[in-house]
């Protein structure tokens, strides 16, 4: 195996994490959610429309406390005093800052451009085109938090450079997301709502990251790392189980819809699956020039490429309702993400020795 003369190469672990038994089936736990939700949605389409009224200044309440419970368990990992050691790995921290920042949500409005109000605009109900693509937008302009480490555990990433980089990217979604959607939804000539959004960052973003350092510096004064591990075993289980009941329920309240134009998923999803290639792709090849080490240059091409689909979600439920097509196309993004991460996952292992031969 080659070494990196330019930059610290870090350890790997020993063998990659082994992914527990319910997240190894969460494509299949995602799809049979989506199903039900839709089926339920189309059967019991008034139940459905009260829990869409279910809300204050423009915030669903039931899909805010799920999002919720998805969100703080998956904080809760990250330590933000990680960012100290953004210097060791700081061509691969940069790739991927490039990547999440300058690349992905410009390459999506204007994928989202082509593909939505172009090339399959004919298939797609004119109303929603604008919308569609504004979900589009809040997916790629949220970088991947949580699931980020399921993906470096099972490329052998560096642990540590994973975890500065999340902790990084957070930092800079609390002051930088609502800034960057409301540029690109003024660029597609969207009308940008400034309330509800900057409504939807503190919610989603700065709420969150409070409470989960509060919770997690007071469990590891009282208890230390096993406490926290004990508490995350605990709440993992409710994380995922938020996850899929917001799927069931935003599917739920577009069953009618679904079941109706089936197209709009398999359009939708094009230019999703088409970004998250062009950026891992784009991330693992610029390590490779950096002559970054194998174990930074996979986890950094997998945060490159993947959304933090639960922050993506709820600002498009508060922005344009739990009936719009953002709402719609920020779903289609948790649909397509497992599988296809995994995917990249597959990619990046297997090139692992022409990686390090080519940067020797």
């Amino acid at each position: 195996m080659s070494t990196v003369a330019t930059e610290t190469a870090p350890s790997p672990p020993s063998k990659p994490a082994k992914i527990r038994f319910f997240e190894h089936y969460l494509t299949l736990w995602v799809l049979l959610c989506i199903v039900a939700g839709t089926l339920l949605g189309h059967l019991l389409p008034g139940t459905f429309e009260t829990i869409g009224h279910m809300q204050v200044a423009q915030v669903n309440l039931p899909v805010a406390v799920l999002i919720w419970l998805m969100i703080i368990p998956m904080l809760l990992k990250i330590d933000f005093a990680a960012m100290g050691n953004v210097r060791r790995q700081w061509k691969g921290i940069g790739v991927t800052l490039f990547i999440n920042w300058a690349v992905k949500p410009f390459s999506m409005a204007l994928l989202g451009w082509i593909f939505i109000r172009h090339v399959f605009a004919d298939y797609l109900p004119t109303v929603q085109l604008d919308s569609y693509v504004a979900g589009l937008i809040l997916l790629a302009a949220a970088p991947c938090t949580a699931m980020v480490f399921v993906w470096s555990n099972l490329c052998n990433g560096e642990p540590n450079f994973t975890l500065s980089q999340v902790a990084v990217n957070d930092a800079i979604m609390v002051v930088a997301f609502a800034p960057l959607v409301g540029l690109l939804l003024g660029i597609s000539a969207i009308v940008v709502p400034w309330n509800t959004l900057i409504l939807s960052v503190v919610l989603y973003i700065v709420v969150p990251v409070l409470i989960s350092v509060g919770l997690r510096q007071m469990v590891m004064s009282r208890g230390g790392q096993q406490a926290l591990q004990y508490l995350l075993s605990r709440l993992g289980p409710i994380s995922l189980t938020a996850l899929l009941l917001t799927l069931v329920v935003l599917f739920g309240f577009q069953g009618q819809q679904i079941l109706a134009q089936p197209l709009v998923i398999a359009i939708l999803a094009v230019p999703i699956l088409i970004q998250v290639y062009f950026n891992a792709g784009l991330a693992y090849v610029l390590n490779w020039m950096l002559r970054v080490p194998h174990c930074v240059a996979a986890p950094s091409a997998l945060i490159g490429a993947s959304n933090f689909f639960e922050l993506a979600v709820a600002t498009a439920v508060g922005l344009f309702g739990v009936h719009s097509g953002a709402a719609l196309a920020t779903v289609v993004g948790v649909l397509i993400e497992v599988p296809v991460m995994l995917s990249v996952v597959r990619i990046v292992t297997a090139t692992k020795g022409w990686y390090e031969t080519r940067a020797a």
